[in-house]
C-alpha cells in the first residue's frame, strides 16, 4: 500500500522509479542517524539519459529544469531504498545541484528549481530546503545536471 507521499507523486501524474544502480563504487543512498544522504542522481530513465549535452548549447534551460526534476525523482526513490518509506522524510534539509554549462550559461538556479520545485509539490513544507546550484563543465555521461539531497528522517 502506498503512503502519503507515494499518493501525492501518484495525484501528480508521476511515478517513483526504481533505484538508478551505481556507476562506479558508491552507493545510491547511505542513512548515519536520522539523515539520508543521496549520492549524486542523474536524469536516468529506464536505465539511460534522455538527453545529454550542455546546458544553454545542445539542451535547452527549459529541458533541463524537466531533467532536474527527473533527478529528484531517483534522488527519492534512493532515499526509500534506506528508509523504507517516504513518509519517514521529516523535512529535506540541503539541495546540491550541478548542472554542465556552456561557457557563458549562468541561469543554473532557474534549472535546479525543477528538482526543488517538485520537492516542494511532493512534500509541502517539509521539502523547504537549503540549496547550492552550481555550474561545472561536464557531468558523467554527458549529463545536463545531476542532483543530491540530503533529508531528515523520523526517529520512528
Amino acid at each position: 500500500m502506498a503512503g502519503a507521499v507515494e499518493s501525492r507523486l501518484a495525484e501528480l501524474g508521476l511515478t517513483l522509479p526504481a533505484v538508478v544502480p551505481p556507476l562506479a563504487s558508491y552507493q545510491p543512498a547511505v542513512r548515519s542517524g536520522v539523515y539520508v544522504y543521496t549520492s549524486g542522481q542523474l536524469p536516468m530513465v529506464d536505465g539511460k539519459l534522455a538527453v545529454t549535452g550542455k546546458v544553454g548549447a545542445e539542451v535547452t534551460p527549459d529541458e533541463a529544469k524537466e531533467l532536474a526534476k527527473t533527478c529528484a525523482l531517483n534522488a527519492l526513490a534512493a532515499v526509500k531504498s534506506v528508509a523504507g518509506d517516504l513518509d519517514r522524510i521529516k523535512r529535506v534539509v540541503k539541495v546540491v545541484g550541478f548542472v554542465a554549462s556552456a561557457s557563458d550559461f549562468t541561469g543554473q538556479p532557474a534549472v535546479l528549481n525543477g528538482a526543488s520545485e517538485l520537492l516542494g509539490e511532493v512534500l509541502g513544507d517539509k521539502g523547504v530546503h537549503a540549496r547550492s546550484a552550481v555550474g561545472v563543465a561536464v557531468l558523467p555521461l554527458d549529463a545536463p545536471v545531476e542532483v543530491e539531497v540530503q533529508v531528515e528522517l523520523d526517529e520512528v
